[in-house]
């Protein structure tokens, strides 16, 4: 009998360890990627190209910075986020949505001189194997209407872009 209790407390330590770590795995993130695509639209070549690390532990951000670039033949467009912007995670059921506290001030510091509005968030959302990068942040981007929408691979970091 005390045997048995030995093993059943036993056991239901183990089951509460595995599912500490279980939610710790899916409330952090770590991945560094640089995606590019070329495509056409009309008679013209548009290149997109994205740089970036999120890295996300125990609901704070260690470290964040992305920058969204679309450049044409003549011409380019970029946006950019980083931690010096002033960022707030939030943690969802499904991954984390970023949130710059006071973007028209970071669009401000840019040097930006058209309003773009004064909301800049980024949700990160996990879907399997991938991470479904879905911006809206108009804001921090000069001429842009906003960062591209990416879908990357978490082992391969292979991108697609979903825009």
């Amino acid at each position: 009998m005390i045997l048995l209790r030995a093993i059943a407390l036993s056991l239901s330590l183990f089951l509460a360890s595995a599912s500490v770590v279980a939610q710790d795995n899916s409330t952090s993130l770590a991945l560094k990627f640089s995606c590019s695509s070329s495509v056409g639209e009309g008679d013209e070549r548009v290149i997109y190209a994205d740089t970036g690390e999120f890295v996300l532990q125990a609901g704070q951000i260690s470290s964040f910075r992305w920058e969204s670039s679309l450049h044409r033949r003549t011409h380019g467009f970029d946006c950019s986020v980083d931690e010096s912007d002033g960022l707030q995670l939030d943690v969802l059921e499904q991954g984390w949505r970023v949130r710059v506290v006071d973007a028209a001030s970071a669009r401000e510091r840019r040097g930006y001189d058209r309003e773009r509005g004064r909301l800049c968030t980024v949700r990160l959302l996990r879907e399997g194997e991938y991470l479904h990068v879905l911006p809206s942040c108009a804001t921090l981007c000069g001429s842009r209407s906003n960062f591209s929408e990416l879908r990357i691979h978490l082992r391969s970091k292979d991108c697609e872009y979903l825009q």
